[in-house]
This record gives C-alpha cells, sequence and structure tokens, in this order.
C-alpha cells in the first residue's frame, strides 16, 4: 500500500506551512503530497491566514520538490472553467516534470460558494458540471499536437482550440474520482478515472463502493483492475497510547471516536487498520494529517508505520 500524505489548508496554513509539509512527505519516502481544494475553514477555528488556492500552491511544490506527486483530493467542479483548468494541471505537469494528479469532484460546501461569489447548482446540475469537465479536459489533453479540439456541451463549448499546453504525462495525469453516489459516480470514475476514492468510510462501506465502481467498469467492457483504489482517513499515530491521546486533543478528536470511524493509535494499531482496508482493495492510503506544525508525526509514521505496509 502505498502512503500519501493529505492535507487540509483551509483550516489554517500558509503556503510556507505547506512547504515544510511537503518537504518532509519527500524526505520521508511517502509517495505523494496532496491537499483539499477549499476556500472556507470548516468548523470553530478562525482558519488564519485564509485560504490558498491548490494549483497555486501546487506550482510552487512543483518546483521545490522532486520526486513525490502533486494532487488534489478533490477539485471542485464549480470552481474553475475546465479550459482553465486544463492548462493549469498541465502547466503543473511540466513544472514537476511529470507528477501532477488530478483529482474532481462535484463540490459539496454550499457556504464557501457563498463566500467567494461562486455559483452553486443543485446535486444534479453539479454532477452535469462535472461529467461535461471530466470529458473536456482529458479531450483537451488527448487532441495531439497540430489538431484542433471542440466540444459542445449543454455547459461549456469550445470551438477550434488548439487544446495546448500538453502535460508530459501521456496519454494525460492521472484524473481520481471518489464519492459515494450509487449510479454516477462509479460510471463517471469507470469511464474517466485512472483511481477511484473511497474516503472516510468503515471497511464495510468502503468494499461496497468498491465493488460497485468494479461493477460499473465491468458494464462498459474495462478490466477493473486496471482502474487503482484507494482510501483516505484522518490518521493520528503515536508511540504509545500518551501521545495518541496528545496528538487527537491537538486536533480536537475523541481518540476512540478516531480509532472506530478514522485510523488511529500506536504504529501496530495503525498498521492492522491499514491491512483492513488492503485487504479489500485499497492500493492507497491518503493520510490526512490535521496539525501541520507536527512534523515528528510524519517522522514516526515514516518510521514505523510505512515500512510494515509498503
Amino acid at each position: 500500500m502505498l502512503l500519501r500524505i493529505f492535507t487540509e489548508p483551509q483550516q489554517g496554513a500558509s503556503y510556507d506551512d505547506l512547504l515544510a509539509v511537503a518537504r518532509k512527505t519527500e524526505e520521508n519516502g511517502f509517495d505523494a503530497f496532496f491537499r483539499s481544494d477549499h476556500y472556507l475553514v470548516m468548523g470553530p477555528n478562525d482558519g488564519l491566514p485564509g485560504p490558498t488556492d491548490s494549483w497555486i500552491t501546487l506550482a510552487g511544490l512543483a518546483r521545490e520538490t522532486k520526486r513525490i506527486k502533486l494532487g488534489t483530493l478533490v477539485s471542485s467542479a464549480t470552481f474553475r472553467n475546465p479550459g482553465v483548468l486544463a492548462i493549469s494541471v498541465a502547466q503543473v505537469d511540466q513544472m514537476s516534470g511529470g507528477r501532477a494528479e488530478l483529482g474532481l469532484g462535484a463540490g459539496w460546501f454550499e457556504a464557501e460558494h457563498k463566500a467567494y461569489g461562486l455559483e452553486f447548482p443543485d446535486t444534479p446540475g453539479r454532477f452535469d458540471l462535472l461529467t461535461e469537465q471530466l470529458e473536456l479536459i482529458t479531450g483537451l489533453w488527448d487532441t495531439p499536437v497540430g489538431e484542433k479540439y471542440n466540444f459542445d456541451g449543454e455547459h461549456y463549448q469550445i470551438s477550434d482550440s488548439p487544446a495546448l499546453p500538453k502535460p508530459v504525462q501521456q496519454p494525460h495525469p492521472p484524473i481520481i474520482v471518489g464519492g459515494a453516489g450509487k449510479k454516477r459516480t462509479p460510471e463517471l470514475a469507470a469511464k474517466h478515472a485512472a483511481e477511484f476514492n473511497a474516503g472516510f468510510r468503515s471497511v464495510e462501506v468502503t468494499e461496497t463502493l468498491f465493488k460497485r465502481v468494479q461493477a460499473a467498469c465491468d458494464a462498459i467492457g474495462r478490466d477493473p483492475k486496471t482502474l487503482a483504489l484507494s482510501t483516505a482517513h484522518t490518521v493520528v499515530v503515536g508511540k504509545d497510547d500518551a501521545e495518541v491521546k496528545q496528538r487527537a486533543a491537538a486536533i480536537g478528536r475523541d481518540v476512540e471516536d478516531l480509532k472506530q470511524n478514522s485510523i488511529a493509535g500506536t504504529p501496530a494499531e495503525v498498521v492492522d487498520r491499514l491491512g483492513q482496508f488492503a485487504t479489500i482493495g485499497s492500493t492507497r492510503q491518503y493520510v490526512q494529517i490535521m496539525d501541520l506544525q507536527d512534523l515528528n508525526h510524519l517522522d514516526l509514521i515514516a518510521a514505523e508505520v510505512l515500512p510494515q505496509v509498503s
């Protein structure tokens, strides 16, 4: 199982904070640094110094790291014009030497849209945007150099686009689609994604979601083995129970709640929990780190957990 560090900068993090975590991620041998794509803090804290744009952040990190993958879990289809997003991701892929990955979803947090003047359609409308964006973005990337790309959708129209720039990765950077939708989400993942993510759910629910997306692959004649399966959870690790409790308190969480609904405990307990998700098919775990100042936490996970699950 690959371990990928996953951050939530809208809760309060500067670019320098994220750079420190990304450098520690690379230094410690983790596979990737991912960040959420949100514009508003969630919960009672103030979120200072305020949100950072995900793709501007990743562009900076592309030049300040060498090996780790860089991506979003996930960008919202309501945030950006898909033609512009295709350019941004392709440029980050170029700047990183082919390490960008695009997680793209329908969006869900209405308050952040109101806070920054973004339209927030109803759920079917947001999925309509996502559907067109997935086709349009990959269509732009996959158009051969010298040819033009056209798209005539309900929400987006493109005429005679040179479809530039091209990403380094071919045919294009990996697309990640996730969620618990029963029909449209599995269908979109099967059609467009390199990876399906079932985040923040129990082993039992995750297994159901995995089977659902594998069935969607079968329905269109895609080999389910070509679709990577991943999970994401808040992770708290301590060398002993006291340190686990200390780290849980630092992010305002109860240890028993974390153990039941996320992943927490000593290294041995965490390895066992990760093994449960590996057994049902997860090959990548997004390790959500909420306290970005606690870099020793990453050192412990790298030393005591990573070698046992890699």
